[in-house]
């Protein structure tokens, strides 16, 4: 099992690099971030981490393809790479819908997942060959090559994706891995893995070698009320980009959260967390002790056949700055790392 760390930029930079360097000391996997215009750009936060870090592992999760130009995004991550001395990694979708709408795209008009598929295949490419002669239906090169060139053999390139089947099915096809945001229960994560199962397979490939993680809202503290409301205060905000069928098989009804989704629409921030209930909260976060967080982790997702666990760790200072709201007795993002180190990894050992 792998435990890695998804931050959101929006702290103090060395703050952020201080959090990067606990989770390197502790033992975590990969530190991601989301490469969005909301926050803070992580492409030069991880390159400023490179040299007061040994083995975590850095990259986007995830870099958007209707944004951000696929050879440009390979070339951001195989200079990463030489910067960390090949402890870099990849992980691209079409985007975030919210994020596009603001750039006045409509995602249903971009055929999203056609064109993430051939953004990796261009992707793939330029990483491997170091140059590039392509016509496809989204992307053309003539003789592109570029000097950045990754220190890894092959550096991972994985599919970010929600709604499925498809989406997963070609992740076990043609990637090294499918990282899965925000779901939370059995059902959610056995649907993921069956159809990564079958991409996998039809391509010939052993599935369980893939990265098939969860990322997941977290928060995890002594103080359980505290932990599940510092939790509550992001749900609102990350399942109003959840797909419908999505909030059904975590067992969320879509019309439960139309309140919570027009708060958002306005910039109610505040509203958006009181319309959000907890009981919802609870079903769509892992949020607790670390023995309850642990026992959910267990039920309901890594027994399913997750093998990487990636924390989008939620405490006060994330939620004063995005939300404006004032929690007490929330464990830090650093004493939350050391929690998951003591408490939670051992439990996967």
């Amino acid at each position: 099992m792998r435990f890695s760390y998804v931050m959101l930029a929006d702290y103090p930079l060395a703050e952020s690099i201080e959090s990067i360097k606990k989770a390197d000391e502790l033992g975590f996997y990969g530190c991601y971030a989301a490469d969005e215009t909301w926050h803070k750009d992580m492409w030069l936060l991880f390159a400023a981490a490179a040299d007061k870090t040994t083995n975590i592992r850095f990259g986007p999760s995830l870099s958007a393809v209707a944004l951000r130009e696929p050879t440009l995004i390979a070339q951001a991550v195989a200079t990463l790479d030489e910067l960390t001395g090949g402890r870099a990694e990849c992980v691209i979708s079409c985007g975030n819908f919210g994020l596009l709408a603001q750039y006045n795209i409509d995602w249903t008009q971009i055929r999203p997942l056609s064109r993430t598929l051939e953004a990796h295949q261009v992707m793939r490419t330029l990483l491997d060959e170091g140059a590039i002669t392509f016509e496809g239906e989204f992307y053309k090169y003539t003789g592109l090559f570029t000097f950045a060139r990754p220190v890894q053999q092959r550096l991972p390139v994985l599919l970010g994706a929600m709604r499925g089947p498809r989406s997963f099915r070609k992740a076990g096809e043609v990637s090294d891995g499918v990282h899965h945001a925000l779901s939370y229960t059995r059902e959610a994560y056995d649907y993921l893995v069956a159809n990564v199962r079958k991409g996998a397979e039809k391509a010939g490939r052993d599935w369980r070698s893939l990265d098939i993680g969860a990322w997941i809202v977290f928060s995890v503290g002594r103080d359980s009320a505290a932990a599940k409301e510092a939790a509550r205060s992001m749900v609102g905000l990350y399942a109003s980009s959840m797909p419908a069928e999505q909030l059904r098989r975590n067992g969320v009804d879509p019309a439960d959260l139309e309140p919570v989704i027009e708060a958002l629409g306005k910039g109610d921030l505040a509203g958006a967390i009181e319309r959000t209930p907890p009981e919802i909260a609870e079903r769509l976060s892992v949020a607790g002790t670390p023995e309850e967080c642990v026992a959910k982790l267990r039920s309901e997702i890594v027994d399913a056949g997750v093998n990487h666990l990636i924390f989008a760790i939620t405490d006060a200072a994330l939620v004063k700055a995005l939300m404006g709201r004032d929690l007490d007795n929330v464990a830090s993002v650093n004493d939350q790392l050391q929690l998951i180190h003591d408490e939670v990894m051992p439990a996967f050992s």
